[in-house]
């Protein structure tokens, strides 16, 4: 193969990828506050400014038109002669007087015109010459009307000028004349032109005291905000979760902290009760798989009596391990949206049956049914499983033989009906200071294990009560039984009367 072949059957270099550049970082939301601030006042100021600018410069137009329209009866006295005290006869002499007793303003100038030739100025000193620009004088020579006061504005090298043109005519005189006045509105408008000017000044730096403004209340109003983010970047891990964000005043942005400071509270509790958790299964696997593996390790395995007393061991210890995650499972079950799916039930009926599932764990036992007429909205399975929780409870607890009332009532605090499922029993009662322990995880009072039972009873009761909104209650005092409670939120059910059943 030879140098060219091989040349070419080269694979073409792919071509570099260009370096990944992020996009381009945004402006903050305090800038974009400044800057819209900003452009809005801008607008504002602008078109204030436009319109003040505008309204003058008509103002004094109006005022240089007025004060040019002025002459037009001044000339019509002096041809009439009253001003000279002799009739004017000739066009030229009417000119002249009007040059003498006509005296231009410090910005205006004149000139006379006969027979369409710049013939006479005034005898004083004017700001500027009209003759002295040779168009100008054309332009008014072409726009003169013999019959009417003309009336223009001319680009001159003398400046801008708002002329007036007024034909002159005297019985007997074929000459036509014209008496010519002009201002200089570059001059006229020079003060409106600085004002506007000042104004420009003035404007900036308002904008500026506006953005230092701006800049300032934008920085007070987000700090909560600011202080939301460090503490949602430092609260990474539970560790952080006890970070909180200082709370001051009652607007919009103060009551996002403390919804904020809220959720917080929420997330730290739920991972303390995760760790807890954690902590406590890990607790309570240890004793039977250490029991397992203990008889594992010392099993004779010749021995048939003792390796079916070992499985027998095991079974058992594993079927406690498998309650265990169950209950477990359920609890964390509880925690999901989906977990309560409520449904029409009737009162009467529901209480009957769970009475009579209740009966069945001790038949030796009084159970006696108290139950509310009417219809109610609740999920029938999770409530009939913490009811016989409870009912479970009060067998394994309260004296044998004692009697127990499962009772379903209606209660009503302010605006708010609720609906009671109690479980009474005449058992030794609880003390004060173990009442509130008790319904947490795999806490018992009886602590030397002589009750079967994984800790979680209680625990499962809460949660389910929970679920639907409501919590569980407990009434007790040693030697005088307990009374637990599932108390939730009443929804379509009507003020019944009571009956009971033996």
């Amino acid at each position: 193969m030879n140098a060219w072949t091989m040349t070419h059957m080269r694979k073409p270099r792919r071509p570099r990828r260009a370096a990944l550049v992020g996009p381009p970082r945004s402006l903050s939301v305090r800038s974009r506050i400044v800057v819209s601030i900003l452009v809005v006042a801008a607008f504002g100021l602008a078109a204030s400014g436009v319109a003040s600018y505008l309204v003058q410069r008509q103002g004094v137009l109006a005022a240089v038109d007025a004060q040019l329209l002025n002459t037009v009866p001044n000339l019509k006295t002096i041809a009439s002669g009253k001003t000279s005290g002799v009739p004017l006869t000739s066009v030229d002499a009417v000119l002249r007087v009007a040059m003498q007793q006509v005296i231009p303003a410090s910005n205006e100038s004149a000139l006379g015109f006969i027979d369409g030739e710049a013939a006479l100025v005034p005898a004083v000193n004017l700001p500027f010459r009209i003759d002295k620009d040779g168009a100008l004088v054309a332009r008014i020579v072409r726009e003169a009307d013999p019959t009417q006061v003309v009336i223009g504005t001319a680009k001159s090298p003398l400046g801008t000028l708002r002329y007036l043109i007024v034909p002159v005519h005297v019985v007997g005189d074929p000459s036509p004349g014209l008496y010519v006045a002009a201002h200089n509105l570059d001059t006229e408008l020079a003060s409106v032109a600085e004002s506007f000017q000042t104004y420009i000044r003035v404007a900036l730096i308002a904008l500026a005291l506006v953005g230092l403004v701006a800049s300032l209340a934008a920085g007070r109003l987000l700090r909560p905000i600011r202080l939301l983010r460090d503490a949602a970047a430092s609260s990474s891990n539970a560790a952080d979760l006890t970070v909180r964000i200082p709370v001051t005043g009652s607007d919009d942005v103060s009551e996002l902290a403390a919804a904020i400071n809220s959720m917080f509270d929420r997330l730290q509790d739920s991972a303390m009760s995760q760790r807890r958790l954690l902590s406590d299964v890990g607790h309570e696997l240890k004793t039977p798989i250490t029991i397992i593996r203990g008889h594992l390790e010392l099993l004779d395995a010749g021995n048939v009596a003792e390796v079916k007393a070992t499985r027998d061991l095991a079974v058992d210890e594993l079927d406690r391990m498998s309650t265990l995650v169950s209950d477990i499972s359920l609890l964390a079950a509880s925690r999901a949206p989906h977990f309560v799916e409520l449904a029409e039930v009737d009162l009467a009926s529901f209480t009957k049956a769970v009475g009579a599932k209740a009966s069945a764990l001790d038949p030796s036992r009084s159970w006696r049914v108290e139950s509310a007429n009417g219809l109610a909205l609740i999920d029938a399975g999770h409530i009939t499983q913490a009811w016989l929780q409870l009912a479970n409870n009060a067998v394994k607890y309260s004296t044998p033989g004692s009697p127990i009332v499962i009772t379903t009532e209606i209660s009503q605090t302010g605006p708010h009906r609720w609906l009671n499922l109690s479980m009474c029993d005449s058992g030794p009662g609880i003390p004060p200071n173990a009442q509130a322990r008790i319904f947490e995880r795999f806490s018992r009072l009886d602590s030397s294990g002589a009750t079967e039972g994984t800790g979680l009873g209680l625990s499962i009761v809460s949660a389910i009560a929970e679920a639907h909104g409501g919590s569980v209650l407990l009434t007790s005092a040693p030697g005088q039984g307990s009374t637990f409670t599932i108390r939730i939120p009443l929804v379509d059910i009507a003020q019944p009367p009571h009956q009971t059943e033996e």
